[in-house]
């Protein structure tokens, strides 16, 4: 049974960074992509990045060249740099292999 749990958000003022970190158990890790998505109250989740097993990276327009998405396969962990924060990034970040989810970790953005 795969297992993922997210860590590391909190609140931020606008211009910081966080970096967020998914661990994964359960499952061989490094043969999947894995995924950020967030979702604000009373939106769709929205994909924020991906990265292959190989570590090929995708991002969504709104977080190119301000996210970066890594991950460890020996440590079976995802990661996401954020730097340039901003008040639209608040949201609860989830991680996501395949059809399994994290249970979340919020950002908030705010002065």
């Amino acid at each position: 049974q795969v297992r993922l749990v997210e860590s590391g958000g909190g609140l931020v003022q606008p211009g910081g960074s966080l970096r967020l970190s998914c661990a994964a158990s359960g499952t061989i890790f490094e043969i999947y992509t894995m995924n950020w998505y967030r979702q604000t109250l009373g939106k769709d989740r929205e994909w924020v990045a991906s990265i292959s097993g190989g570590g090929n990276t995708n991002y969504a327009a709104a977080v190119k060249g301000r996210f970066t998405i890594s991950r460890d396969n020996a440590l079976k962990m995802l990661y996401l740099q954020m730097t340039s924060l901003a008040p639209e990034d608040t949201a609860v970040y989830y991680c996501n292999m395949i059809r399994s989810w994290g249970q979340g970790t919020q950002v908030t953005v705010s002065s």
